[in-house]
């Protein structure tokens, strides 16, 4: 009995807990997949942005001339960006999330600069398969954006859950740790711009090593 007695206030304690508001494990569950399904889209899109580039640096390798190391960076860029792909449990590590975004900016430099340099082949940028690619380029840029902006909004929401009150207890007990958002440099978030309505309008390019 004595026993007993000491373990009611524990179990008070402990339904209060999980039949608090916002405090549901479910609930907890249903905002965890939701950053999961976001950052799976944040892949999607720049995996999406890496099946274009093969097609457009043969594209450019038809201009005479062209600039090989700039055709060399891009290709080099998108292996390394390829390479890196992170699984759901790794959304809670700032280190692999930082790599992440470093190979993509890479990438994004590589392909501005590829557009700059295109402004001196007219010809090239006449061609209709240059053109397809470039716009098929600066739309999934947008689609990039717009994937990045809803993953942080889902892991703002995910971290808010988590850390309040008695809800970061709960979560404590089953492990559900905060994730980290994408902090995109100035350099990643400058995407590559393509602007067809003022000939001879160079796009924007990052500066090196942003």
């Amino acid at each position: 009995m004595k026993i007993r007695s000491l373990l009611l206030p524990f179990a008070a304690v402990l339904m209060l807990v999980v039949s608090g508001p916002g405090c549901n494990y479910n609930s907890i569950v249903a905002q965890d997949e939701q950053v999961n399904q976001a950052w799976a889209d944040v892949q999607s899109q720049y995996q999406r942005r890496a099946d274009l580039v093969p097609n457009l640096v043969n594209t450019v390798k038809g201009a005479a001339n062209f600039e090989q190391t700039t055709l060399t960076q891009v290709t080099e860029a998108r292996s390394r960006a390829s390479s890196i792909q992170l699984s759901a449990e790794d959304l809670n590590d700032p280190a692999k999330i930082q790599q992440f975004q470093e190979a993509q900016a890479q990438l994004s430099q590589g392909l501005g600069r590829l557009l700059a340099v295109a402004e001196n082949y007219p010809e090239l940028k006449a061609t209709d398969a240059f053109r397809d690619l470039s716009a098929q380029l600066e739309g999934t840029e947008n689609r990039i954006n717009v994937a990045r902006d809803r993953y942080n909004n889902e892991v703002a929401s995910y971290n808010t859950m988590i850390r309040s009150f008695p809800t970061t207890v709960y979560a404590g007990w089953f492990g559900f740790r905060p994730k980290t958002p994408f902090q995109a440099d100035a350099g990643a978030q400058t995407a590559p711009k393509v602007d067809f309505g003022q000939p001879g309008a160079a796009p924007a390019v990052p500066a090196p090593g942003q």
